[in-house]
């Protein structure tokens, strides 16, 4: 089976970063599919930001809202996206894919003044 068709559909990733000790820690998250990469919005100041920048090797799966994994684990390589543009892209397709919620987020992060950052996630293997 194709990793990637895992994510077809789905509301939720889980994605596991890893801690300077080796230890996993998985989180669910929203996530947009573009193609071949998934993208995660999450804030700038994370704990999830922090150890992709130290190791952007993860592991992701699809989930439900509360984490339960719903699909097989599948390795991946993360790093925050930089280019305003694709920025803006995955902003309006997270829009289209979470609508009136997204909104709500947005600006519950806009006035607490919180900054947030995308997640390119390129599956290997």
């Amino acid at each position: 089976m194709d990793a990637m068709k895992q994510f077809n559909r789905q509301q939720y990733l889980n994605i596991e970063t890893f801690r300077k000790s080796g230890e996993g820690v998985k989180t669910p998250v929203w996530f947009a599919q573009d193609g071949e990469i998934l993208y995660v919005l999450t804030l700038a100041d994370s704990g999830k930001v922090k150890r992709i920048r130290n190791n952007g090797r993860v592991n992701v799966a699809a989930c439900k809202m509360n984490g339960k994994v719903t699909a097989e684990w599948t390795s991946a390589q993360a790093s925050e996206v930089t280019d305003p543009e694709i920025t803006a892209s995955v902003n309006r397709l997270l829009e289209k894919k979470y609508g009136l919620m997204k909104k709500i987020f947005d600006k519950q992060r806009a006035n607490k003044g919180t900054k947030e950052t995308i997640l390119e996630l390129k599956l290997i293997g």
